[in-house]
């Protein structure tokens, strides 16, 4: 699913996800419910994909760029965080701060990053509610913010969002740690950790 983003920006449809399951001797409504609980793919109930962390096949307030124009919209400000060091090539990330459409620039090449603006931050939140995938619960509540004060200026006006604002280092760390190693080879070390 992953290798269909860094292609096309977009996941294969629902009819080759269901073949795919069914070559391989699965039951795709059961990988389907699996691969959400697992918190790697959210679905549609028709099938589709709608969220492959750390990409979305919908537009989001992120989007993340290579190779002069290629990319995807990230689920969240960390799972763009970490896109760099999942595909080992520099990216752009583009974002738009939640209430006010300020623009967020963050360039990064694996465990570098320079942001635009240098005050830029990332707030993470979460509804607290455990039942339901990523996607709901904390994706559109993880948010770029060009300000510390910005960021906790929106959590105050939306108390039922509980969270914290995250320096820059911790954020794209965060987001190495968690899909640098989703795109390498099988065999490696760093990708079984994370299987």
């Amino acid at each position: 699913m992953l290798a269909a983003f860094t292609l096309t920006g977009q996941p294969p449809p629902a009819a080759e996800i269901d073949r795919l399951i069914r070559a391989a001797g699965g039951d795709p409504r059961q990988v389907q419910t699996e691969l959400t609980e697992a918190h790697l793919l959210a679905f549609t109930p028709d099938g589709e994909i709608r969220a492959a962390y750390p990409f979305s096949p919908a537009p989001t307030p992120i989007r993340v760029t290579w190779d002069g124009g290629r990319g995807a919209h990230a689920m969240c400000a960390i799972d763009a965080l970490g896109v760099s060091a999942m595909l080992g090539r520099p990216v752009t990330i583009t974002a738009a701060e939640p209430g006010t459409g300020r623009a967020i620039t963050v360039t990064v090449d694996a465990g570098q990053a320079q942001w635009t603006p240098r005050t830029a931050v990332v707030f993470a939140g979460d509804t607290g509610d455990r039942g339901c995938p990523s996607a709901d619960r904390c994706c559109g509540y993880i948010s770029f913010f060009a300000t510390g004060r910005a960021a906790r200026a929106w959590a105050r006006r939306h108390p039922e969002i509980t969270g914290t604002v995250l320096r820059r280092d911790g954020a794209l760390r965060m987001g190495i740690e968690t899909f640098g190693a989703l795109l390498q080879p099988a065999d490696s070390d760093a990708a079984r950790e994370n299987w």
